[in-house]
């Protein structure tokens, strides 16, 4: 029976954080979207959850329509950095082999 291989788990460790890093680097390359209003408003997301650009129907400009228009740019957002949040998690378990991290640990 083998000992315990203190090296080499220091050693998988490491790569695992380099692996963790790498994918937060390239989490800003990928962006997400998310609307509401059926599509009448859009808005992307970058996988670090920065919000890259809100589009409008120009059909739902209309004078006196303010607060439904808000209401529709907060759900759009909203929903981009949600699919933002989903995305980079699922990065990082790709990055960890799905190994389960606690909380705390560097890189998240």
């Amino acid at each position: 029976m083998s000992g315990f291989d203190l090296k080499n788990l220091f050693e998988t460790a490491q790569k695992v954080q380099e692996e963790m890093n790498r994918v937060k680097e390239s989490l800003s390359q990928n962006t997400v979207q998310g609307e509401s209003g059926g599509g009448l408003v859009r808005c992307v997301a970058n996988g670090k959850g920065e919000v890259v650009s809100i589009e409008i129907d120009p059909a739902i400009i209309v004078a006196g329509e303010k607060k439904m228009l808000e209401d529709l740019v907060t759900g759009a957002v909203n929903v981009a950095l949600d699919n933002a949040r989903a995305f980079a998690q699922t990065e990082l378990q790709k990055a960890t082999g799905g190994m389960s991290l606690p909380p705390g640990f560097p890189g998240l």
